[in-house]
């Protein structure tokens, strides 16, 4: 039916698969889509340009860190998330093995830096110190170990379960510090806004805290979502791809695009690994009771979110002089 209604659309024939400027292949996967069909400047040039949003929003995240001087952790896990979308941008527009290999491996090291900015907050230099040579021969094994086996499921697999421990460890970190019913007394204790025994005071900020977790719970479920969705098609994409591509070359170009999953992968877990990191922002300020001195613009779903300093001006690129909030 829908394919019915976009052949009747004005559209392009598709040309055969070709040769192009980086050819032959040789990295160890070669994705749905048709190879130099558009350009032979772009083997895949959907899954190329689609990539092109990890940049901008690396970008956007690199200039929030700098204006609003937000931990240098999330300063370099923003250039680490460049860096995926700039491999992957290059990988798929050569589809060479060294370029898959700055793809892959750079989404390994930017999730072992996440691990690190999750595991080491508030532990002691030498925890922190084994904790790094830990992590870091972690990934110099998946690094080695990928490139004898050379099976891209050992790099999902990893990278899923990198993943997975940092979200759960985020998680834990979240509820057990800012859920009033979960503070710790040593928590409460190291308050810099002593309450002086204000009951009232205390139902504020814990009205407060848990006004945050719901909106924390919000951002993690999109996040969560909008990634695991992403997931799911790129699988639909690689099951079904000759039916894709029999529909494709049917409706024509552009509209033919819309069915290129991996390319909605790109986008859809590019928007949730950034508001993972975004949340990680938030988070950590909330850890350092710095709660009053920054706020997270997000007005609706269809909006990227942001953490700003409180009397942020966009327009003047500064803070508004104005009292500090107590």
């Amino acid at each position: 039916m829908a394919a019915a209604f976009f052949s009747m659309l004005p559209s392009i024939p598709y040309p055969p698969e070709q040769d192009g400027r980086w050819s032959p292949v040789t990295s160890t996967i070669d994705w749905c889509e048709e190879n130099y069909i558009v350009t032979q400047y772009s083997a895949e040039i959907v899954n190329t340009l689609t990539n092109l949003l990890f940049m901008y929003l690396a970008a956007k995240g690199i200039r929030s860190c700098l204006v609003h001087g937000h931990d240098t952790v999330f300063m370099v896990a923003f250039i680490g998330y460049l860096l995926v979308g700039s491999g992957s941008f290059l990988f798929h527009a050569t589809l060479k093995y060294p370029m898959q290999l700055v793809d892959e491996l750079s989404m390994i090291y930017t999730t072992c830096l996440m691990n690190f900015a999750t595991f080491s907050y508030g532990k002691s230099r030498r925890y922190s110190t084994f904790l790094a040579m830990a992590l870091i021969s972690i990934a110099i094994f998946i690094t080695l170990y990928y490139h004898y086996l050379q099976d891209p499921s050992f790099h999902q697999n990893a990278y899923a379960l990198l993943t997975a421990i940092v979200l759960f460890r985020a998680i834990y970190i979240m509820e057990v510090n800012i859920r009033p019913q979960f503070r710790s007394k040593e928590r409460e204790a190291a308050n810099p806004r002593p309450r002086g025994g204000s009951a009232s005071l205390k139902a504020q900020d814990d009205a407060r805290d848990l006004a945050t977790l719901r909106t924390m719970w919000k951002m993690i479920a999109f996040g969560l979502g909008i990634f695991l969705g992403g997931f799911a098609i790129w699988q639909l994409d690689n099951e079904y791809c000759s039916k894709l591509i029999k529909w494709r070359r049917e409706i024509g170009m552009p509209w033919g695009f819309v069915l290129e999953g991996h390319g909605w992968w790109h986008l859809m877990t590019g928007t949730g690994a950034y508001y993972y990191i975004v949340w990680g922002i938030w988070l950590r300020h909330h850890l350092n009771y710095k709660q009053n001195e920054y706020e997270l613009l997000w007005p609706n779903f269809w909006t990227v979110p942001d953490v700003v300093r409180r009397g942020f001006s966009a327009t003047s690129g500064h803070v508004k002089d104005r009292k500090k909030e107590l």
